[in-house]
């Protein structure tokens, strides 16, 4: 991997990790189209540089991290699901993620699903609450677990899930940030060990590499959730779910065209 493949890889890992279109379905295309798919170490990386997009949420939001201890203990409630259901189906999330016609089916679906959410939801918005309970956390955790299934993503499952525990748009796009970071952390410290006990190491020019991955993930992920923030409160999801669908279609197209599509 080039230093100019990592900041690739980066800016869309910062740009799609938090909007509701599948950092997976990104990764696919960026690392195949570039040749370097296959890589182990472009594996590794591309789960190593979420840590720059988990801190930017802390960047953005650290005033709410000095809060009650009740800011935490709503996050722990909205993690377990996840935390229960990713341990008991880990063999199975695996060989969904081998799966390229799954993602391509999933970012369709999912972008079809978006389309409609505004107008599901339209009552919501106007009298939606910003306040998480804790039994709307762990709801809303639940619905995080749909996004094991490669493709669907993880934002747009939990602000969904947000929209229906009555929360408005904003609000539950703000919790599925803060949720990201205890989740994001799990799955990137899980993937890691797995990395390092199979032998795994990083040496030179790779920490270079990692080093400018999670600076350029961070400085991305800032702006894109500053700008989806805005985006989100003027226009809705529909956008990102015509977004999706041109994106399952892509990889569709590039599946069936012979290309060699590997997902990270």
């Amino acid at each position: 991997m080039s230093i100019f493949e990592a900041i690739i890889l980066a800016i869309i890992e910062g740009l799609t990790e938090f909007l509701p279109v599948s950092s997976t379905g990104h990764m696919i295309i960026g690392s195949s189209v570039m040749g370097i798919a296959e890589d182990d170490f472009t594996k590794t990386f591309t789960i190593a540089i979420q840590l720059g997009a988990i801190l930017s949420v802390v960047a953005i939001y650290w005033k709410r991290f000095f809060q009650t201890v009740n800011f935490y203990l709503k996050l722990v409630a909205g993690f377990i699901p996840a935390a229960v259901f990713g341990l008991l189906l880990n063999d199975f999330i695996d060989s969904l993620l081998e799966n390229v016609i799954v993602v391509a089916t999933t970012l369709l679906l999912g972008g079809i699903v978006l389309i409609y959410v505004d107008k599901w939801f339209k009552e919501t918005e106007e009298t939606g609450t910003s306040e998480v309970t804790y039994p709307t956390a762990f709801k809303i955790g639940l619905f995080q677990c749909i996004a094991m299934i490669p493709g669907v993503s993880r934002s747009a499952a939990t602000i969904i899930g947000g929209l229906t525990q009555k929360m408005n748009r904003k609000a539950a796009a703000e919790f599925s940030f803060f949720l990201a970071i205890p989740t994001m952390l799990a799955a990137t410290g899980y993937k890691l060990l797995k990395f390092y006990k199979a032998g795994g190491g990083f040496h030179g020019e790779e920490i270079t590499l990692l080093i400018v991955g999670n600076v350029v993930a961070f400085i991305v992920a800032i702006i894109a959730i500053k700008g989806f923030i805005s985006f989100l409160t003027k226009h809705g999801f529909k956008y990102f779910g015509y977004y999706r669908i041109i994106l399952g279609i892509t990889i569709l197209a590039l599946y069936f065209m012979g290309v060699e599509l590997t997902i990270n």
